[in-house]
């Protein structure tokens, strides 16, 4: 890994690809990174708008890009069935889904279905998005992937099976409004990440399944995903002191990218790897620490048995 970079993204040529929130930042480098390797890229985004304004932006920058734009709100479950039917309608196959869209301490909320904002969007909305696309997925396999993009702030919320909640309404309403904690929210909601990560890729061994299931994240990347609170709240010194981090102290968003691309691309990955920047928090892809409970079973068991609860999504043909 020492040195990767964009540069060293193997031919996607013939290879099809789903980023979502892809429209600015992260998403949007890793979808150009993969269209300019000859992938064809969807961008998955939920303003219409800015989605076809970032699908015009990347064919500029990559002439002759494979590149289009279809709707998606991972805030609501009717969207996400409609962007894999959709998607379906257009595509046999798909090689390589990356669950990178996320909203990041937001205040309170739920989403259409009546989630949780964070832990609905971050987590039901990708579990959900990924059940429904598992069939193009199979079409592709061998050599499908799976990026879940997480973040070093898991380690704020552990899932662990002494969460009595775990089932609906409790965890997918983090406590109520007026218990709210937004931080331990959103980090519970990159914990989902891991231990969806986790327990899918056991679930692929024990079916004998070529698809790899991988995590990532981009360490202290300067990215808009902050901005969401902000617009919301206005001027706070928290959004004041983000925005001075994200220029003096950040990566820029394209080495931000750089752990997501090497997990989705790079030969070797094997599942369940968690790759993140060498340093932490900046640098060249590397393997990353996690904290042990997004590797315990139980808990990877749990969640996944919640989320098809909440979700009404099953992935029945994957064994325990």
């Amino acid at each position: 890994m020492p040195g990767w970079n964009a540069t060293h993204i193997p031919d996607q040529s013939g290879r099809s690809a789903v980023v979502t929130g892809a429209n600015s930042g992260i998403g949007y480098v890793t979808a150009r990174e993969l269209a300019r390797r000859g992938a064809s890229v969807v961008l998955a985004c939920r303003s219409a708008a800015r989605g076809r304004a970032a699908v015009i932006r990347l064919r500029a920058e990559v002439p002759g890009a494979l590149a289009e734009f279809l709707p998606l709100d991972l805030a609501d479950l009717a969207s996400v069935r409609e962007f894999a039917a959709g998607y379906g309608q257009r595509h046999a196959s798909l090689d390589l889904l990356v669950n990178n869209a996320g909203v990041m301490a937001l205040p309170y909320g739920r989403t259409a279905d009546g989630f949780e904002t964070q832990f609905g969007v971050n987590h039901l909305g990708h579990f959900a998005l990924t059940g429904l696309l598992l069939p193009r997925l199979r079409a592709a396999a061998p050599g499908a992937r799976i990026v879940n993009v997480s973040s070093g702030f898991h380690v704020l919320g552990r899932i662990g099976p002494a969460d009595a909640d775990l089932v609906a309404p409790g965890l997918a309403d983090a406590g109520g409004e007026h218990g709210y904690r937004r931080w331990i929210a959103y980090g519970r909601s990159k914990t989902a990440n891991l231990l969806f990560t986790h327990e899918l890729s056991r679930r692929f061994t024990a079916a004998g399944s070529p698809i790899t299931a991988v995590a990532a994240h981009p360490g202290y990347a300067s990215s808009n995903l902050h901005s969401g609170a902000s617009k919301l709240e206005g001027p706070t010194l928290n959004s004041r002191v983000a925005a001075i981090g994200n220029a003096v102290l950040a990566q820029p968003t394209a080495s931000g990218a750089l752990p997501t691309l090497y997990a989705a691309t790079a030969p070797g990955v094997r599942p369940d790897t968690f790759i993140g920047p060498r340093f932490g928090w900046r640098g060249a892809p590397a393997r990353s620490w996690r904290a042990a409970w997004t590797l315990d079973d139980t808990s990877g068991e749990l969640l996944w048995t919640a989320s098809e609860k909440l979700t009404g999504v099953s992935y029945a043909a994957l064994p325990r």
